[in-house]
C-alpha cells in the first residue's frame, strides 16, 4: 500500500473541530496494539504540552490494532477535543500512519514520536527550542539506546551508517521517531514502504536545515515490540529506492 494513497475506505477519522482554533503543535503518534500504554502517554504529553504554554493537538493513528487501543482512543477523543484519532481498518505500517497524521495535522509545527513510551515528551519543549532557533527538521538521537543489542541496536547502527553514507545526510539516528518539523516541509513529502525513516535525506533535497539532538530513551514498561529483524530487510530495500 502506498503510503500517500490513503482513501476514506483505508481509515476513519474521529475529530471535533468545531470552534477550535488551529494549534500551534501537532502531535502525531501511530499506534498498534498499544492499550496498556495509552493512559500513561496521554497524561504524559498533556503534562508536558500543558506545561510550555503552546496549544496543541495529539494526533493518534491506530494501525489496525486488535486490541483495546481504538476504544481506549475514543474515550479520549470523548473528555478532550484535542485527541483527534484516524483508525486504519487494517494495518498498513509506520510510514503510512504518519502520512495521514501529517495530511491532518493542522499545527505550524508537527511533532512525531512512538506510542511505545520509549521516547520521552520532556525532550520536546528543548527540541521545539532548537528549530525555532534556526531549524527546519529537529532529529532525536537517543545516545543511551534501552534496546537489545543484537536485535535492535546493532542492526539500526549498520542501518544509520548506510543511509548516512548513502545520502550524504549524516546522522547518528535516523530510527529515532522523536522528531519536530516545520509544517510546510513535512506536508510536502510523499513518503511509502518504510521511508519515514528517510525523511531528514528526502527533505535535505528541499534545502532544509537539519539538526540533531540527544533525547532521553526508557526501556518499554508494557507489551512487546512490534518491530524486528524483518524491518531491516524492508529498510535497505527501501534505501537503494
Amino acid at each position: 500500500v502506498w503510503g500517500c494513497m490513503l482513501t476514506p475506505t483505508m481509515q476513519e477519522f474521529y475529530t471535533s473541530d468545531a470552534g477550535l482554533m488551529l494549534p500551534d503543535i501537532s502531535i502525531v503518534i501511530p499506534l498498534y496494539n498499544e492499550a496498556p500504554n495509552l493512559a500513561e502517554l496521554y497524561r504524559e504529553f498533556t503534562e508536558i504540552l500543558g506545561e510550555a504554554g503552546r496549544s496543541y493537538e495529539i494526533i493518534f493513528v491506530d494501525d489496525g490494532s486488535t486490541d483495546e487501543t481504538f476504544r481506549i482512543l475514543t474515550d479520549l477523543h470523548a473528555k478532550d477535543a484535542r485527541v483527534r484519532v484516524i483508525r486504519f481498518r487494517r494495518n498498513f505500517g509506520q510510514t503510512a500512519a504518519f502520512m495521514a497524521g501529517f495530511a491532518n495535522a493542522r499545527g505550524e509545527l508537527v511533532v512525531t514520536s512512538d506510542g511505545d513510551l520509549q521516547n520521552d515528551p520532556r525532550d520536546i519543549p528543548a527540541m521545539i527550542e532548537k528549530l525555532e532557533s534556526g531549524c527546519d527538521i529537529v532529529c532525536g538521537w537517543r545516545r543511551d539506546r534501552k534496546d537489545p543489542w543484537l536485535t535492535r541496536r546493532a542492526p539500526s547502527m549498520i542501518a544509520n551508517w548506510l543511509i548516512s553514507t548513502t545520502t550524504g545526510v549524516r546522522l547518528h539516528d535516523y530510527g529515532c521517531s522523536l522528531k519536530v518539523f516545520r509544517s510546510d516541509v513535512i506536508k510536502s513529502l510523499r513518503l511509502y514502504g518504510e521511508m519515514h525513516r528517510f525523511i531528514p535525506a528526502i527533505a535535505s533535497d528541499q534545502g532544509v536545515r537539519i539538526s540533531e539532538l540527544v533525547v532521553n530513551h526508557r526501556r518499554r514498561r508494557f507489551g512487546v515490540s512490534n518491530y524486528g529483524l524483518s524491518r531491516t530487510v524492508r529498510v535497505m530495500f527501501d534505501l537503494v529506492t
